[in-house]
């Protein structure tokens, strides 16, 4: 799972010129090429459902915890330049745990759909942690450090099934150093796992789950598969 949110981009004068140029040098009249339609207007939340997966483009964040997080963000949010629309910034995260299917991800979705609709504007990323863990290997013609500063400077970040990744000494170092940057940076970051606290200590070591203590707020949810309740209703 890999997403962004993008703002829709509109045609500028230069492009709009250079389009005329190539129409002349072809001979072709701008006139008889006939109307060109204008872009249609989309809202912040229509572009930022269509940088979602499908499953989640009407997410509802409903969960207290989850809704006060939003809260916080939103106030903690900051406008660039004076009149400029407010932007998440930093804030408080969230490592929301629970068995398979309870409805983490859904919530973590849900989340950045009401930060939007709070009318502030988020540039976000989300990712599950074995993705992340693919997109940072090193390999031939790919830069992973530049990879891992992209991801760790993104204002908020949803890290999906953090503990479902194979364990090894480099996947606990990565971690640490993506964790250690958003802990260090007061950045909001919401964690979904299935582990169990004593679990993501043996898996991530001392130093990550140290640092997730003191920067998340844990959020529990009922230990009930809801796609299998779903399924078996």
């Amino acid at each position: 799972m890999r997403t962004r949110n993008r703002e829709p981009q509109l045609l500028g004068e230069g492009a709009l010129d250079r389009m005329a140029r190539i129409l002349a040098a072809r001979n072709i009249d701008p006139a008889a090429a006939g109307p060109v339609d204008e872009p249609e207007p989309f809202s912040p939340l229509e572009a930022l459902s269509a940088g979602m997966p499908p499953r989640y483009q009407a997410a509802v964040a409903d969960h207290p915890q989850v809704l006060a997080w939003a809260r916080d963000v939103a106030e903690a949010a900051a406008a660039p330049t004076p009149g400029a629309r407010r932007q998440v910034t930093t804030g408080p995260s969230l490592l929301m745990a629970g068995v398979v299917g309870s409805g983490k991800t859904h919530q973590a979705f849900g989340a950045v759909r009401l930060l939007v609709q709070s009318g502030v504007g988020v540039r976000w990323h989300a990712t599950t942690a074995a993705d992340l863990y693919a997109d940072l290997r090193p390999r031939p013609g790919a830069d992973s450090e530049r990879a891992l500063a992209a991801v760790n400077r993104c204002p908020l970040l949803i890290i999906d099934d953090l503990g479902a990744a194979k364990a090894s000494e480099w996947v606990e170092e990565v971690t640490y150093r993506l964790i250690n940057h958003r802990y260090n940076h007061m950045l909001p970051t919401l964690i979904t796992t299935n582990l169990a606290i004593k679990d993501l200590r043996t898996y991530l070591g001392d130093r990550v789950t140290s640092r997730l203590a003191q920067m998340t707020t844990r959020v529990a949810f009922e230990p009930v598969d809801r796609r299998r309740h779903r399924t078996a209703a």
